[in-house]
C-alpha cells in the first residue's frame, strides 16, 4: 500500500514555481517565412512626360483625360509599390493624353483662339455613349478637338436639361461650351429653338447658331438659307453680314462616303476651306459618333475660322444627330 499523497502545501517550491510560470515559447529570431510578394526592380522616380500642362479642365472627366490628381511618389523606399494584377492599373500604364502647347497672347485675337491661328486642320471626334442604345436616354454630348498631330486643342459639352434633350431630341436648344487646356470657357454656341411646323421655307424656321468668343460678347453667326435640294449656310459676322458660305452635297446623309461641305466665297467662286463628315463604315449607321475634319486655310482671319468650326456644330445636330428609337405603341 503506497504512502499518503502530498497535499499542495507540501510540494517543493520549485515545482509549484515551475507549474505556475508558462514557458516562453517565442523564439529568440523570427522564422524566415516565404513571402508571396515578390519586390520589383529599384528604380527611379518617373517625371511628368514633357508637355504635360499643368492644369486641366475644370468639371470635365472622361475616360480621354488624365487623372487630375498626380500620382504619388515615395520617397525613401527601396523598391516601387507594386499593384495587384487586374484591380488596380500602374502608374505606367496610365497615358495621359498630350495637349497642344498654350500659345502667347496675340494682338487682335480673341482669348483662347490664339490655338487656331497655328493650325489648317482641327478633328471633331464625338464620345459614344452606349447607355444611349440602351435606355433610349440622350445625354449631353462631348467632343475631343484634336489637331493633326492628334493632340488636344479643345473640349466641348454640351449643357442642356434632361427635359429639353429627350423632348425635342435633335431640334433641341442647346449651349455647347468650349474649354481649353487651362480650364477657361473661351467660347459658347447657342442654338435657339425654331418652330419647324410652319413651311419648310418660311424665314422663322430656318436654324441658326450664334458665337460667342469670350462668352457674351456676339463673335458671329451661322444661319440656314432654304434650298430645295441641298444644305446651304452663310456664315455672319456680329453685325449678321454675310462674309462666307456653306454649300453641303444633294445627299447630306452621304451613306457609304463622306459628305462635304464646301466652304466658299460669297460669290461661290473660290473654295476657302472644307467640313468634312468622314464615313466610319458600317459604324456610322450604328453608333452616335461623328467624326468631321474641318480645313481651312493658316492665313485665314481667325474669326473666321472659329465661325467654320461653330457651323460644325450646327451640321451635326441637323443632319448626323441621330435621336435613339423610340418604342412603338
Amino acid at each position: 500500500m503506497s504512502g499518503p499523497v502530498p497535499t499542495t502545501s507540501e510540494q517543493p517550491t520549485g515545482e509549484m514555481e515551475t507549474q505556475m510560470k508558462s514557458p516562453d515559447e517565442r523564439p529568440d529570431t523570427p522564422p524566415d517565412y516565404n513571402s508571396h510578394f515578390v519586390p520589383g526592380p529599384p528604380g527611379p522616380a518617373v517625371p511628368p512626360p514633357a508637355g504635360y500642362p499643368g492644369s486641366l479642365p475644370m468639371g470635365y472627366y472622361g475616360p480621354q483625360l488624365p487623372s487630375t490628381f498626380p500620382l504619388y511618389q515615395p520617397t525613401g523606399r527601396t523598391h516601387p509599390i507594386q499593384y495587384q494584377p487586374g484591380k488596380y492599373p500602374a502608374p505606367s500604364q496610365l497615358a495621359p493624353v498630350p495637349w497642344m502647347p498654350r500659345p502667347s497672347p496675340m494682338p487682335n485675337c480673341p482669348p483662347g483662339l490664339e490655338y487656331l491661328v497655328q493650325v489648317d486642320n482641327i478633328h471633331v471626334l464625338q464620345h459614344f455613349d452606349p447607355m444611349e442604345l440602351v435606355t433610349n436616354f440622350e445625354t449631353n454630348n462631348r467632343y475631343d478637338i484634336k489637331n493633326s498631330a492628334d493632340q488636344m486643342v479643345y473640349i466641348v459639352t454640351e449643357d442642356t436639361d434632361d427635359f429639353t434633350r429627350n423632348a425635342y431630341r435633335t431640334l433641341r436648344p442647346f449651349v455647347l461650351r468650349v474649354i481649353d487646356v487651362m480650364g477657361r470657357e473661351i467660347m459658347t454656341m447657342q442654338r435657339p429653338f425654331r418652330c419647324t411646323c410652319c413651311c419648310f421655307c418660311c424665314p422663322s424656321a430656318r436654324q441658326e447658331l450664334e458665337v460667342q468668343c469670350p462668352p457674351g460678347a456676339t463673335l458671329g453667326f451661322v444661319a440656314e438659307h432654304w434650298n430645295l435640294c441641298r444644305a446651304v449656310y452663310s456664315i455672319q459676322n456680329e453685325k449678321r453680314e454675310n462674309v462666307l458660305r456653306v454649300r453641303g452635297p444633294c445627299s447630306t446623309y452621304g451613306c457609304g462616303s463622306d459628305s462635304v461641305f464646301e466652304v466658299q466665297s460669297l460669290d461661290g467662286v473660290s473654295s476657302i476651306g472644307s467640313i468634312i463628315r468622314k464615313w466610319n463604315g458600317l459604324l456610322s449607321t450604328m453608333e452616335d459618333a461623328d467624326h468631321f475634319d474641318i480645313r481651312f486655310p493658316l492665313d485665314l482671319d481667325v474669326k473666321m475660322k472659329a465661325m467654320i468650326f461653330g457651323a460644325c456644330f450646327l451640321i451635326d445636330f441637323m443632319y448626323f444627330e441621330r435621336s435613339p428609337p423610340q418604342p412603338s405603341s
